[in-house]
């Protein structure tokens, strides 16, 4: 998917270096020299501009038509927003969100805002290649994206105050029929918006248009005059208002394009026009979110409309400073600032500065080593005439510089000393060294990064994007950061140590790649193996940090069995229907997670059995039945070695462990187990049966540690709920050094189809919503729902170190995707609640396709071409777990269609050990019961 860029003249020459983006995905133009073409022209002038830089064969309907496309516009004169001119207004840098994990020192609102058209273009269908979108918005998308419907143009509109709309662009629906345009308006009257309340919705137009190819090459038309010259043509004023039902602007063609409108569910607008727009709007977006709970920081400002970013900044703010912004600036202790100031671009120095209220300063790099020197008031607009006006002075020297700024401001003559040294507004967009400008702001971050890192526990350090910093610090030979102290925040440790050994570990082959001297193996090998040590101690944090958090609940094992008595517990599998993954700690600790999932029993019975039963002996019979394995365990040393490689018996080892049958669990202390189980009244011997292959992805082991643990709950008579056996599961996983989450055992230990939603936090007990299991039993679906073991197995703990690395470094790669999948187990949940056995079958395809995402080795080859002969039959299917392998679950499109999947796969089984398995739903969930 490409993205096409109109940005200001000089900000095209460098554009792909100074951000670092790919050229390949980012083209950049510029609108042609004299000529004013509007956003419609503009937009054909960027079409054509891209389509011949590709030197594309092919003719122009052709070639658009083969890739979609996101257009930016930015490439006007900010004429009310003079800070970001010379750079276009999507290069502006945006404050990193104190609410918000995962985001960049560096980001702007094209960083910010290019996902949310990402998503767009993914959905949208086939017909529409080409997205229009404005750039000085941030437009915050807060639910799911609806599905696109296919018409010639789709429009996302905002459902907003009237007064909001009227200074905007406004589309105005029927009620009867609220998703097709009746007409467009631009910046209606209150009165006008009024008129229409009776019979019309009305919602403002966000700038974020959908065209087909036949709207663009409607558009591309119109772009030109009779002598085929592009004219000014407007997307919005004169596009836009030739569309819909009742247009007021006749145009027979555009008139009849067909025209949806979709409200942007849950949607924010912020806009960045002007410059008290760009700080009003920060500080909107900072206040979206108030619960302290959610912002890692503890730093209060003297005053919320502070922004200070890439910069240096020795004055002292008290309450009575107010709307202020300093960006890629030095600003020290001898300025005095008072409230409506945006100063950018100003280099190191040493000056006493008086600005006056709504004083502002931009310092714009112009050749080698000259600066223009730009003093204006933060509500001028350079409009007409003004833009062309010489007004700022060229200098070449701080102190030049500082006898500008004092005689622009007013507090020193020297004016008529740079008469004839003086650029306008629009000579600075050609003027203007933006390698210098990117430069200065670099050092400054760097230095920030070094501030930011000391002062952690008020800063927004550990909440950014940990990857990007370690890149960052990296490039920029800054130190890896010290480990934090043990009584700091368990979280910010945990952080802190994983980015440590990421930047030890990039700083490794950083210095591999720029030497092959041999003396530097030798410290290679160093940071390899501290980044090594530096990535177990933050799993071990972890680890620790989910034990030590039930650690003060010591366990007293009570023998509750006759002597010839057997407890027998079994449990089913579960299959994860949406929002896998975000039950993972370290996600699911700072974030909370959604998961709907659903219990199964496979061939008639549940596949996960243990018995135990009391034996006169003082030890601990181990048994397996699958793996046909027998261990006796007599001492504290034998079963505290569950961590051992390859054990049958890790599991129950460290179950009994939690039981209490460890010192480190049990609430009476003894010499040895042999004592322990003599005042226990015996030992016991426990039988493990999983009827089941490992690797299966239904969650096989963590159930088996469920129900281990609950058999070993009524045979100890410890009085655990379910929820208590999940609990001590997670915890479990953690001494096994497996990791995991809790969706598998609260899928397996409690029955049927359910929504499981947890809050942030190391003690993790997520609530239960059952869901109706209509589409589950009813004869019209049930044969429906298909489970074929591939005969593929990998094993989950691989596949779970490397996502959960994401999680620990707050990738925005992995948080985006993670917080994708806990609104979509919101949307699956509500669409088993209303029985929609289609949106059900899109939905689980929707899954595998996150899961996709989130992993690439989740979908193998072997296990693609299983998928390939069966998927024209199937609504939806994927494999449960963490995916590579064990089994498929497919939802088939009808009966009809059963019966060619079962034929397909008979007929082709990829392997000897392929084979469908009868599943069906679990109405128990976890079972203990006594002979």
């Amino acid at each position: 998917m490409r993205k096409l860029l109109s940005l200001p003249p000089n900000a095209v020459n460098d554009y792909n270096r100074l951000h670092d983006r790919d050229r390949n995905e980012f083209f950049c133009t510029s609108d042609p020299r004299g000529k004013r073409l509007g956003s419609g022209s503009g937009t054909t002038w960027l079409l054509e501009e891209c389509f011949r830089e590709e030197n594309s064969d092919s003719d122009f309907r052709e070639w658009l038509s083969k890739e979609k496309r996101v257009l930016v516009h930015a490439g006007g004169q900010s004429r009310r927003l003079p800070a970001y001119a010379v750079t276009g207004k999507i290069g502006l840098p945006v404050p990193v969100f104190r609410w918000a994990r995962g985001q960049r020192l560096s980001q702007d609102l094209l960083s910010l805002q290019l996902p949310l058209y990402e998503k767009i273009m993914k959905l949208a269908p086939e017909c529409l290649h080409t997205l229009i979108v404005s750039g000085d918005v941030y437009i915050h998308a807060g639910e799911s994206l609806q599905e696109i419907p296919e018409a010639d143009v789709v429009c996302y509109g905002l459902w907003v105050d009237s007064s909001l709309a009227t200074r905007h662009g406004v589309f105005a629906a029927r009620r009867d029929t609220p998703d097709v345009l009746d007409m467009m308006l631009q910046k209606p009257s209150l009165e006008a918006l009024e008129s229409l309340s009776g019979s019309h919705f009305c919602l403002m137009d966000i700038g974020v248009w959908l065209l087909s190819d036949r709207a663009v090459e409607l558009l591309r038309e119109r772009s030109y005059d009779s002598d085929g010259e592009l004219r000014f043509y407007d997307l919005y004023s004169d596009f836009g208002l030739a569309l819909g039902n009742n247009p007021s602007k006749k145009d027979s063609e555009v008139n009849g394009l067909t025209v949806k409108i979709l409200p942007l569910n849950g949607g924010e607008f912020y806009h960045y026009g002007t410059s008290r727009e760009m700080i009003s709007s920060t500080l909107a977006l900072q206040n979206r979110v108030y619960d302290q709970r959610l912002i890692m920081h503890r730093k209060i400002k003297p005053n919320p409309a502070i922004f200070t970013q890439n910069a240096e900044v020795g004055v002292k703010f008290n309450e009575g400073h107010r709307n202020i912004w300093i960006e890629n600036s030095c600003v020290g202790s001898g300025w005095r600032l008072h409230e409506d100031h945006v100063i950018t671009g100003v280099p190191e120095n040493d000056w006493d500065i008086h600005l006056p209220k709504g004083t502002c300063i931009d310092i714009v790099p112009v050749g080698v080593s000259g600066y223009a020197v730009r003093v204006y008031h933060i509500d001028d607009r350079f409009e007409g005439d003004k833009q062309y006006e010489k007004l700022f002075p060229h200098v070449e020297s701080l102190e030049e510089m500082e006898l500008a700024l004092k005689s622009a401001i007013g507090f020193e003559e020297g004016v008529d000393e740079f008469n004839g040294r003086r650029f306008s507004a629009d000579e600075l967009m050609d003027v203007v060294n933006l390698s210098r400008l990117y430069s200065q702001r670099s050092e400054l971050r760097r230095r920030n990064y070094s501030l930011l890192e000391r002062n952690y526990e008020r800063s927004v350090f550990y909440q950014l994007d940990l990857t990007d910093v370690a890149d960052d610090y990296v490039s920029m030979g800054l130190p890896a950061p010290i480990a934090l102290p043990g009584d700091a925040d368990r979280m910010q440790q945990i952080h802190n140590r994983m980015l440590r050994s990421r930047i030890l570990s990039q700083s490794d082959d950083h210095q591999s790649s720029q030497t092959n001297i041999s003396s530097e193996t030798e410290n290679n090998q160093s940071n390899k193996n501290e980044a090594e040590f530096e990535e177990s101690e933050a799993f071990s944090l972890l680890r620790n940090g989910l034990i030590d958090a039930v650690a003060d609940k010591k366990r007293l094992p009570r023998l509750a069995a006759f002597p010839d008595q057997i407890v027998w517990g079994r449990s089913p599998v579960r299959i994860d229907l949406a929002g896998g993954w975000t039950d993972t700690p370290p996600f699911s600790l700072y974030s909370g997670g959604n998961v709907v999932n659903v219990a199964v029993e496979l061939n008639g019975q549940p596949p996960l059995q243990v018995y135990v039963k009391p034996c006169r002996e003082h030890h601990i019979v181990l048994r397996s039945i699958d793996m046909g394995a027998t261990e006796v365990v007599a001492t504290f040393e034998e079963l505290r070695d569950y961590r051992k490689l390859g054990s049958p018996f890790s599991i129950p080892k460290a179950a009994l462990g939690l039981c209490g049958f460890l010192p480190e669990f049990a609430a009476e202390t003894f010499g040895s187990l042999e004592e322990q189980l003599r005042v226990f009244g015996g030992g016991l011997e426990l039988t493990l049966l999983a009827a089941i292959p490992a690797g299966s992805g239904l969650g096989t082991s963590s159930i088996l540690a469920s129900t281990v643990l609950g058999a070993l709950n009524d045979f100890c008579d410890l009085q655990w709920t379910k929820q208590d056996i999940c609990t001590e599961t997670l915890v479990l996983e953690q001494l096994l050094t497996s990791g995991g989450g809790w969706q598998d055992q609260q899928g397996g230990i409690f029955h049927g189809v359910k929504l499981l939603e947890s809050e942030r936090g190391f003690i993790q007990k997520p609530k239960i919503s059952w869901l109706p299991d209509y589409m589950f039993t009813d004869p019209l679906y049930a044969s429906c729902h298909l489970l074929y073991y591939t005969g593929i197995t990998r094993v989950a703990k691989n596949i779970l170190g490397e996502i959960v690395r994401g999680m620990f470094l707050n990738s925005a790669q992995h948080l985006s995707i993670l917080h994708e999948m806990k609104g979509h187990a919101l949307d699956m949940a509500e669409c088993i609640q209303r029985g929609d056995f289609g949106r059900y079958g899109q939905l689980i395809l929707k899954t595998w396709e996150q899961k996709k995402q989130i992993d690439s080795g989740t979908n193998p080859p072997e296990v693609e071409s299983i998928i390939d002969l069966i998927k024209d039959y199937t609504l939806g299917y994927k494999l449960p777990g963490a995916g590579g392998g064990g089994y498929l679950y497919m939802v088939a499109k009808d009966p009809e269609a059963v019966g060619h999947i079962r034929k397909v796969l008979q007929d082709n089984p990829p392997n000897d050990k392929a084979r469908f398995v009868d599943m069906r739903l679990s109405n128990k969930g976890f079972q203990a019961s006594r002979s």
